[in-house]
C-alpha cells in the first residue's frame, strides 16, 4: 500500500524550521518550526531577506557563499551538517545547526536554496560549560602536581 504524503503538510508538522530562500535570497518558505525558532511570523519573514536570522558581523561571508552557489548551482555543503550562530528577532543569539538542499527549474537552474535548520544553543552552551570546567580541574590537577 503506498501512502501519498502532502509536502505542505509535512514542512509544517516537523519540529525542526525549514526556510527556503529565492536565488536573490528573499524568504520563500518559512514553517512554524522558524517562526518558533527566530521568533518571525511567516507574514513578517515571506519576502525579507535572509539577514533577519543572520548576525551582522556573518553576513558578508554568508552573502559570498550564497551568491557563488546561485552562480555556480553547486555547493559543498550539500551533505555536511553546518554550525553557525544565527539572531532572534529580539537580538539574543542562537546557535544553529542545519543541511541545505538546492531545487532547481525545469531548465537547470537554481530556483531556491533550501535550509533545514536545528537550533543547537543549549546544547552549545552546556558543551562551553563542560570544556570550562575541564581546563579547570586540569589546571587544579596540574597546579597539585608541582606541590
Amino acid at each position: 500500500m503506498q501512502t501519498t504524503i502532502d509536502s505542505r503538510e509535512l514542512v509544517e508538522a516537523i519540529g525542526d524550521a525549514v526556510i527556503a530562500a529565492d536565488p536573490a535570497g528573499a524568504i520563500i518558505l518559512w514553517n512554524p518550526a522558524a517562526e518558533r525558532m527566530f521568533g518571525h511570523t511567516e507574514e513578517q519573514a515571506l519576502g525579507k531577506s535572509l539577514d533577519i536570522i543572520i548576525p551582522q558581523r556573518q553576513q558578508q561571508r554568508h552573502w559570498d557563499g550564497y551568491h557563488k552557489t546561485m552562480a555556480t548551482g553547486q555547493t559543498r555543503y550539500g551533505h555536511d551538517v553546518l554550525r553557525v550562530p544565527a539572531v532572534h528577532k529580539d537580538g539574543h543569539t542562537l546557535s544553529i545547526a542545519f543541511t541545505v538542499a538546492m531545487l532547481h527549474s525545469p531548465d537547470g537552474k537554481v530556483s531556491a536554496i533550501v535550509a533545514v535548520v536545528r537550533d543547537e544553543s543549549k546544547r552549545f552552551e552546556e558543551e562551553r560549560n563542560l570544556k570550562k570546567r575541564l581546563a579547570e580541574l586540569e589546571t587544579q590537577v596540574a597546579s597539585q602536581g608541582k606541590s
